[in-house]
């Protein structure tokens, strides 16, 4: 407090007096300003980068996940995207080996629709095989365990080449129908 013999005491406290006030007054919650600072739904919950995901079935290991960027966005439609592309390794149940591999430079999870959709550059290759599908665009439908697209599809297997306009298999890849197929077909007389 100010003491001075040329200030009165009354007036040194009537000077604190106002002093307070005002900071009391400083302080008051402006409900508009407070309700204007929302939070960005473009923004997301959560970010990682270089991530290494596996998924297991009863200690099985099932799928691994490994992509750079990693965007989680919890909304009414919860989802993660992967921006800067993916890279899917599926096993074979028990044995750790590697059966089938999915990349793309795009992806987006929706969890609570169980659907993920991977486009731009999209390669499925099944090992077993020796096949490899190049398309622009793939929905993985988890619910119907289904792998499709609608648009034109490059397949490559040891016989040759086949084209298509979009396609459907089954989870693990292993039976697929192209739809609208056209290429060259190569068949074998049997000798008689």
């Amino acid at each position: 407090m100010i003491e001075s013999d040329l200030l009165p005491k009354t007036l040194c406290k009537s000077i604190v007096a106002a002093l307070l006030a005002i900071m009391l007054f400083a302080c008051k919650n402006d409900m508009e300003t407070i309700s204007s600072f929302t939070v960005d739904d473009s923004l997301p919950s959560e970010t990682a980068k270089d991530v290494e995901l596996i998924y297991s079935d009863s200690g099985n290991v099932m799928i691994k996940l490994i992509t750079p960027k990693l965007n989680r966005y919890i909304n009414d439609d919860p989802y993660i995207e992967f921006p800067e592309g993916l890279h899917l390794y599926f096993y074979d149940d028990s044995a750790m080996v590697v059966k089938s591999e999915l990349t793309a430079n795009y992806g987006i999870n929706w969890e609570n629709r169980k659907v993920m959709e991977v486009k731009d550059d999209v390669v499925l290759t099944n090992h077993k095989k020796q096949e490899v599908m190049n398309t622009e665009h793939v929905v993985w439908d988890q619910k119907t365990k289904r792998i499709y697209s609608e648009v034109f599809v490059k397949r490559t297997t040891p016989d040759g080449v086949i084209f298509g306009e979009g396609f459907e298999a089954d989870e693990s890849m292993s039976t697929w129908k192209l739809k609208q197929p056209r290429g060259e077909f190569l068949f074998e007389e049997e000798n008689k």
